[in-house]
């Protein structure tokens, strides 16, 4: 069977607390030791660049999309396994997306959270079945998953969305997740 790619979107800056890159560095090291390819932005900044070393330093498998607009803001890591550069950030969220098998969501910015709507709503519409992770670290989505909840409430969704999407509290549990559904 061919290996397995877990597609991470998060922040291209570290963000307020030490645990979100203590988390994004646990997850590369984890992909890398779960035998899963890692599918990301291809910076080499922030939480981004974090889980790609750690990806690395642990033997892993790295695949990194980024537009060429980005190459220099982002700092693009050309020296992973696989370094595709595109024209647009559809055309990246599209490459990202066709190469991998589920999707995980670290903390970030306005970018993270278009890219995870953007797999929440083809997920919703019935476009693909990947598992959607949040890895919720010191809570870092309590309020996105409380404007799901919200979104729910006021009738702009159905129920069913809160299942299209997996609030996991840290790399630990989040690898047993994939595990479980990528086997």
């Amino acid at each position: 069977m061919a290996a397995r790619s877990v597609c991470v979107f998060c922040g291209s800056r570290k963000g307020a607390r030490p645990a979100y890159e203590a988390a994004a560095t646990e997850l590369g090291r984890a992909l890398a030791e779960g035998g899963w390819r890692l599918v990301y932005g291809a910076g080499d900044v922030g939480l981004m660049g974090a889980t790609a070393r750690a990806a690395q330093a642990a033997g892993g498998d790295t695949f990194g999309v980024i537009p060429v607009h980005l190459m220099q803001l982002e700092v693009g890591k050309s020296d992973l396994t696989r370094f595709v550069v595109t024209e647009t950030m559809h055309e990246r969220k599209k490459v990202m997306f066709m190469n991998c098998d589920a999707i995980v969501v670290l903390p970030g910015g306005a970018g993270s959270l278009d890219e995870f709507f953007e797999v929440l709503t083809w997920r919703q519409l019935g476009l693909h079945g990947k598992p959607i992770y949040l890895l919720n670290t010191e809570g870092y989505w309590d309020p996105l998953t409380g404007l799901i909840e919200h979104v729910i409430a006021e009738g702009f969704a159905d129920a069913s969305l809160r299942g299209f999407i997996e609030v996991v509290a840290d790399v630990q549990e989040l690898s047993s997740a994939l595990r479980a559904a990528l086997s």
